[in-house]
């Protein structure tokens, strides 16, 4: 059964099952899921917690022999297993499937890791621990799902909090839930009467939002211009190579004009052969209706002068024509607003 972080606790309030499945890659999510899952399993009388961790060294039979390990005091174990990979292997699988099939009311798993794909959750140790278990994916928030995850923790924390107030906590704190909840806590011991107003909180909070490339990406294809220039300046700030976001915008231009050509040519867009998966495509279709050759061609110049550029050390600012180059995937008609590329003498 799938759960999501948000309705997860009041899921574990009314009936503990015996397995937990929490993968993803927002950190936060994951940590408040886990802490939810042990206040409640130690009000239940899950008193002796063992916390294991799978890497190259790990012997499955450690695993076998916490569940048959209990002391003195206490008749009901809880363990955490960390699974970096989300993938036990040939042994653990079927360690982990015999687990499932034993169904002892007195063990209590929760099993975490990174994103898994389609191929974890298709094996038949998941199935069979979800079957009787809960999945959990934790995925980064955006939009309104941020907003009102950021309402329910200024309820938490006993903060009135409008849309207006929501927004601007969520365009701060973007890609970070661990910034923003401490963005949250801040406001609560800054404001204890929980009264707030848009001044105060922008006057307190730090921009703490975190982007990486491949989040620019998805923006430039859905043609947010606006939030593209943010990102690039946070891409800036936190020191990413303008090479590493060139080469990923190079990228882009040949997947849009491979695309192009297919869909110009009658045939359908072969999503496979570039590696975009369903929960993108949207996206590539949305550029396709913005972009024409015209537009590509312009954007292959501007992609190889600023490369040669790059290569050869002279550029001087080369974010301010990283953010040239990610206007023209909107489109935005730039020629009013040439570029020199700020070529050294």
């Amino acid at each position: 059964m799938q759960i999501y972080p948000n309705r997860l606790k009041a899921a574990i309030e009314q009936r503990l099952a015996p397995f937990y499945l929490i993968f993803g890659d927002e950190p936060q999510q994951k940590l408040e899921a886990i802490q939810n899952i042990r206040t409640v399993a130690l009000k239940q009388g899950f008193d002796e917690r063992q916390s294991l961790t799978v890497d190259s060294q790990f012997n499955w039979d450690s695993l076998v022999e916490a569940t048959q390990t209990l002391s003195l005091f206490s008749s009901k174990q809880f363990i955490e297993l960390e699974l970096p990979t989300g993938k036990p292997g040939a042994e653990g699988s079927k360690v982990l499937s015999m687990l499932a099939a034993q169904g002892n009311n007195d063990l209590l798993f929760v099993i975490h890791g990174a994103k898994i794909g389609k191929d974890v959750q298709s094996s038949k140790w998941f199935k069979l621990l979800d079957k009787t278990g809960v999945y959990i994916p934790c995925y980064p928030l955006e939009g309104n799902q941020l907003q009102q995850w950021l309402a329910q923790q200024m309820q938490v924390e006993g903060l009135q909090a409008s849309k207006e107030i929501c927004q601007l906590l969520a365009d701060f704190c973007e890609g970070n839930l661990l910034a923003a909840k401490q963005e949250v806590q801040k406001l609560a011991l800054l404001y204890p009467s929980g009264k707030l107003s848009l001044e105060q909180v922008e006057q307190a909070v730090v921009d703490q939002s975190r982007f990486t490339v491949f989040h620019l990406i998805d923006v430039l294809l859905a043609g947010e211009a606006q939030k593209a220039v943010k990102m690039l300046y946070r891409l800036e700030s936190e020191g990413i190579e303008p090479n590493i976001i060139l080469w990923a915008l190079t990228r882009e231009w040949q997947t849009l004009q491979a695309l192009l050509f297919a869909q110009q040519s009658g045939q359908a867009p072969n999503w496979n052969q570039h590696r975009i998966w369903g929960n993108r495509q949207a996206l590539y279709l949305s550029a396709l209706k913005r972009l024409d050759f015209a537009h590509l061609h312009a954007l292959q110049k501007k992609l190889t002068t600023l490369d040669f550029a790059i290569k050869q050390s002279q550029i001087l600012r080369s974010y301010v024509e990283l953010c040239h180059l990610c206007l023209l995937f909107m489109p935005y008609n730039l020629d009013a607003l040439p570029l020199d590329y700020g070529l050294s003498d």
